[in-house]
């Protein structure tokens, strides 16, 4: 049989792993060992934050819901069980976007909600719980020393 010279092979894959790697710091793009361990870590990175990105983009959602309604007197979790009450199926993802782009149009769902709570609240023979106490800049500083610095 022939003799099977792998020098083809090789250069090959080297050349994809190098091309993979550009960018990379140091020797980490130059170096075939090297940039392999670094694109083999980026990779894993990736993996990872694909998933962790998904965590990330619902409690920005959730904040912002959170300060949304919380302008309207109401805190976020009376509101979830407000909006599952009343039935108005609509993720955190779009709550989050009608509440930063359509202030009027969050302001009516809200509403909704609060009729809804009201209503419960009524039907359940108590009142409504309180809402809590929106401060300002003045009140922060008077209750709290280290906040005034």
């Amino acid at each position: 049989m022939a003799r099977v010279k792998r020098g083809v092979t090789t250069h090959a894959r080297h050349k994809k792993v190098l091309e993979a790697s550009k960018g990379f710091v140091g020797r980490s793009s130059t170096n075939y060992r090297i940039a392999l361990q670094r694109l083999e870590k980026s990779l894993q990175y990736a993996y990872r934050d694909r998933r962790q990105k998904k965590r990330d983009f619902r409690g920005l959602w959730i904040q912002r819901i959170n300060a949304a309604v919380r302008e309207h007197g109401i805190t976020y979790s009376r509101f979830i069980a407000g909006l599952k009450a009343t039935g108005i199926e609509m993720d955190r993802k779009v709550l989050a976007a009608i509440a930063y782009d359509d202030p009027a149009a969050f302001s009516e769902v809200v509403k909704q909600v609060q009729a809804v709570i009201a209503a419960a609240a009524e039907t359940a023979g108590h009142a409504p719980a309180p809402t809590p106490p929106v401060m300002d800049e003045a009140t922060m500083a008077a209750t709290d020393p280290a906040h005034a610095l």
